[in-house]
């Protein structure tokens, strides 16, 4: 089941770490703020099989389940 996108916007980070055994982690946003959780279905959704550290990226962010998710991943 899709999750509930109530707001939607578009921001740029790095990314702080990503695991995909345990198939999630954290992008840094450039305009500073909380880090982002990212899962493993946005990065497969982007096509790519897992992000690096460091990476810089673009993504949505959108609340899934009341917290702040990236979705739309583009590397940068």
């Amino acid at each position: 089941m899709p999750a509930t996108r109530d707001e939607v916007t578009m921001a740029t980070g790095t990314v702080k770490w990503f695991n995909a055994t345990k198939g999630f982690g954290f992008i840094m946003p450039e305009d500073g703020g909380k880090d982002v959780f990212v899962h493993i279905t946005a990065v497969q959704a982007a096509g790519l099989r897992g992000l690096n550290e460091n990476q810089r990226v673009s993504y949505d962010v959108v609340t899934e389940r009341g917290k702040a998710a990236a979705s739309n991943l583009k590397p940068l």
